[in-house]
This record gives structure tokens, sequence and C-alpha cells, in this order.
């Protein structure tokens, strides 16, 4: 599944202008309404645009602490008992199987560190979570991002695409 050039300026014009709509983008581009309709159906059917839903910023919301943990879990029934139990953690924002020393890892706000706290406490208030490991992120230096991946991938690798 490859993303060529109007594919990855289709994508980078959504990103940095959410709002821009298929007939703003068809003018912004050059290229027709029902060919931007097309690629963006064709893109989202293929999972590469996941979700038009807005990005949020926990820490706009009031939970500034942002932190990391790795779990080691009980070994017997699997993952899916402990993601269970995490689903249920509105503070865990994402869960990834992982390899090396732990088992899982997972990324968790807070309202501060009294509440890291609590939400550390409910993590691991499940049988199955063994032990936890948890690293407080100071400051974000480079945020989620997809974009450079996006131009990369439509220019073949060349990261510097043109916009």
């Amino acid at each position: 599944m490859t993303v060529d050039q109007l594919d990855g300026r289709l994508i980078a014009l959504f990103t940095e202008q959410p709002q821009i709509g298929v007939l703003g983008a068809s003018r912004v581009l050059g290229v027709a309404r029902g060919t931007v309709q097309a690629r963006l159906d064709r893109l989202a059917s293929r999972g590469v645009i996941r979700s038009w839903a807005p990005q949020i910023d926990p820490a706009a919301m009031g939970y500034p602490v942002s932190a990391f943990c790795t779990l080691e879990i009980r070994q017997g029934r699997g993952h899916s008992p402990v993601v269970e139990h995490l689903s249920a953690i509105p503070e865990v924002l994402e869960a990834h199987t992982i390899t090396g020393s732990g088992d899982l890892f997972i990324h968790v706000v807070a309202r501060d560190n009294a509440d890291l706290q609590r939400v550390i406490d409910a993590v691991v208030d499940d049988r199955h979570v063994v032990r936890a490991n948890t690293a407080i992120s100071l400051a974000t230096r480079i945020p989620l991002r997809t974009l450079p991946l996006v131009r990369a991938a439509a220019s073949g690798g060349d990261a510097a695409m043109p916009g």
C-alpha cells in the first residue's frame, strides 16, 4: 500500500488546514472535487486516514502531567484481562504490547503528581499486573506526528518532499 505524491499533498493539506473541506482542497491542489473525495475515501478505507476527529490536548483539559509506564503482567492469561482493566481508566490514553523487560507500555495523564499516584494505583489494581515502572514526561520535544512519514512515503522514502 503506497501513498503517492497527490495523496501526500492531500494528507498534508488536511493536516495543516483540517477545516478546508473537499471543495477547498480541490481548489488548492488544482484537481477535481471528485478526485479529492475519491482519494480521501480510498485513504480512509485502507486505514491510512484513521479518523477525522479533533486532536485533543489533555493539558488544555486540565491534565498537564503525562507519564509512561512499563507494566509487567502475570503470564498465562495473555494481555486481554489487563487491557480490559486499563480500558476502564479514562487517564490511560494508549497501551502497546512491547518486547523487552516489560509486557505493556502505557501512556497516562493526570491533573498533578498526587493525581498521577491515584492513576498509577488504579493501573496496578489488577491481579494480573505484577509491577509498574513509571517515568514522568518533563517536556514534549516532538509531539505525535505523522506528516514527515507521509511525506517520506509519498516521495519514495525522501522526507524532503516539496509541500
